[in-house]
């Protein structure tokens, strides 16, 4: 039995560029790289060294913080440098992958009879427990706090997002071992969210809540679902999981082998074949982008994530730890002479003012990085408010982020957002104020404050 949650605010956003529902093996990287950065608030300290042998699953480093959450290789291979910034800061963790692949061998449990300290322990000594986030702050979760609840969103609204129903297929066993060994680490539910109209992995699953979701985007966001089901209050801790990892977790519990394979959408207008690729974490994006994807000096902008919360990344990165899709879009820094004062038909606009998106509502669109104007003041049109489906005042947390009111931030619902719930809102904004970054820095006053 499921329980249907129906979005009515927010926007789908029709891009070209879609990933067709075809697999292959990504030519295989030299080098795989660790990024601190990538897990936000963790201060790295390392275990491992340059000219270290390490093993997939091995431990590379763990939290100044929080010395229990550890990070670990994602293949065999040898540490051959380790990149650092201003004041020494640890930026990145080069390996060179073996020929053949070997794993640090972890404890398979019996997930019928396992305590709960039992499957946190594996966890957190294999690397997986990284994967498991939480609200309030949007950060890794505090092992020592016990969850209200745990929610896993399997239904992608964003713009180009991977399908999941796609790259989960045939991973049912992975995907119920994880859920069950999560389950033991709270004593209320796992709501799962699939789409209302799609054939998920995830909808036979055992000992979850299962959520039909229909509406636009951001109706797939766990933000979203967390504010329908059970919004989190102060004192309260929720965790959230990423399908993707879930996969992860569950050949780990099922093994004892951390295996970083992934499945990864290559989406985006400038790309010439979006397909998806099989690669593993922290891989160069090069095996996917000019063997099979784009030329070497295109004017492109390459985005790890989805087009709306996505950060940049440069064409000889890295894929990241969370990231199930890679967008491509033209890069526009070009200037559009009296571009303002031209009826608009190549573009999307919540407005019926010159832009005339709204006549062709199935057309998909090419668009670039654009902002169509310039940064300025908060300007109050309401257009917020139509694509924030949150039972909460957008317009007013950002402004109190942004002035650092903790008591005005917290009584408006901070506990319970992310920087993600927001990108449409950024999307919007006349103004081009990034509410994403406001967010995030909110967040992390509040975080630091008050803990």
């Amino acid at each position: 039995m499921s329980n249907d949650i129906r979005i009515k605010k927010g926007l789908d956003i029709k891009l070209k560029g879609e990933a067709e529902k075809t697999s292959e093996k990504a030519v295989i990287s030299n080098f795989y790289t660790l990024r601190p950065q990538d897990f936000h608030g963790v201060i790295p300290k390392l275990i491992s060294k340059v000219g270290t042998k390490v093993k997939a699953g091995t431990p590379v480093f763990y939290d100044k913080s929080n010395e229990n959450i550890k990070f670990v290789s994602p293949v065999s291979g040898e540490i051959t440098e380790i990149v650092r910034g201003e004041k020494r800061k640890i930026l990145s963790i080069k390996i060179q992958a073996d020929k053949t692949e070997s794993y640090l061998e972890y404890p398979v449990l019996n997930l019928e009879t396992v305590k709960p300290e039992e499957v946190k322990t594996l966890l957190l000594a294999s690397g997986c427990w990284p994967f498991i986030k939480q609200r309030p702050y949007d950060v890794i979760a505090n092992p020592t706090k016990e969850p209200k609840a745990i929610f896993i969103s399997a239904y992608a609204s964003a713009p180009l997002a991977a399908d999941y129903d796609f790259t989960l297929k045939g991973k049912e066993k992975e995907l119920q071992a994880a859920v069950t060994a999560l389950g033991k680490l709270t004593k209320g539910k796992v709501h799962v969210a699939v789409g209302s109209k799609s054939n998920s992995p995830m909808s036979g699953l055992s000992g979850i809540t299962l959520h039909k979701v229909s509406g636009p985007h951001p109706s797939g966001n766990v933000g979203t679902l967390i504010n329908r089901i059970d919004p989190v209050n102060k004192g309260e801790v929720v965790f959230t999981v990423n399908p993707h990892d879930l996969v992860i977790i569950g050949e780990l519990l099922l093994t004892g082998k951390f295996n970083a394979e992934r499945i990864v959408a290559l989406v985006g207008s400038s790309i010439e074949k979006p397909r998806y690729f099989v690669t593993k974490l922290g891989c160069e994006l090069a095996t996917m982008l000019y063997d099979h994807g784009i030329e070497k000096e295109a004017h492109v902008r390459i985005i790890s994530g989805n087009i709306l919360s996505g950060k940049q990344v440069q064409p000889d990165g890295s894929l990241d730890y969370y990231s199930n899709v890679i967008t491509v879009i033209p890069e526009g820094d070009d200037y559009e002479f009296f571009g303002w004062t031209a009826p608009v038909f190549n573009k999307i606009s919540t407005s019926r003012a010159l832009t005339f998106s709204w006549l062709f509502p199935n057309k998909k669109y090419d668009l670039n990085t654009n902002t169509n104007g310039e940064h300025r003041a908060f300007v109050t049109t309401g257009n917020y408010e139509e694509v924030f489906p949150l039972d909460i005042f957008p317009m007013q947390i950002l402004k109190a982020c942004m002035y650092n009111d903790l008591d005005e931030m917290e009584a408006l619902g901070m506990y319970e957002v992310a920087p993600e719930d927001f990108a449409l809102t950024e999307f919007v904004c006349v103004s081009k104020q990034p509410h994403q970054d406001i967010i995030r820095k909110g967040l992390d006053v509040m975080l630091k404050e008050i803990g």
